[in-house]
């Protein structure tokens, strides 16, 4: 059995793919800081992100929804400065946007809870034979950003969605021929 293709041989992509990507993830706070980090990546490669994980999780206060909601514009331009991170204005502003949605949810429902809902609690096992068989987005994911916009988060489109629920283990898109696959299965 081989790894899926598309982590390549890049020891921290690897290392993403073998212990942490489809992984069912339950804690809020982490579901919300993958959410962050997979609208930062649009327009860029994962393997970028990766790379500035801890240079995101410095700049943003460990990803604490609770400081960032109330950050202003004095703290958007602190961001715009730092090297270490994606230094985009719009995507900035979404994340202190999206930790005051993120505050609200969890007030109301449990984000965790408002995320696996769209499941029904359990991760969906696909068996996709290849990449090329993996979508990009689905009705699920275009429903789910929906669902998030509509409660006030932004860079959260359908394609962004559905990598995020890729990696979250909401949908297991571990190729079949991959080790990982029966192993997330499991964890189901």
């Amino acid at each position: 059995m081989e790894r899926c293709g598309w982590c390549g041989t890049d020891p921290i992509y690897v290392a993403y793919h073998d212990t942490e990507w489809g992984v069912p993830e339950r804690d809020p706070r982490a579901l919300w800081e993958k959410l962050v980090l997979d609208g930062f990546q649009a327009g860029l490669s994962w393997i970028t992100i990766l790379r500035k994980r801890p240079a995101f999780r410095a700049a943003f206060a460990g990803f604490d929804p609770e400081a960032i909601a109330s950050w202003g514009e004095a703290d958007i331009a602190r961001l715009l400065g730092d090297r270490g991170i994606v230094r985009h204005r719009g995507k900035i502003a979404a994340t202190i946007g999206n930790a005051r949605a993120y505050l609200e949810i969890g007030a109301e429902d449990g984000f965790a809870d408002f995320v696996w809902r769209h499941v029904d609690g359990v991760p969906l096992q696909n068996g996709f034979a290849t990449l090329a068989d993996v979508p990009a987005e689905t009705e699920l994911s275009r429903q789910l950003s929906k669902a998030l916009k509509a409660r006030g988060f932004r860079f959260c489109g359908p394609t962004i969605v559905y990598a995020w629920m890729q990696a979250c283990g909401l949908v297991n898109d571990h190729l079949v021929s991959c080790p990982r696959h029966p192993q997330i299965a499991a964890m189901g």
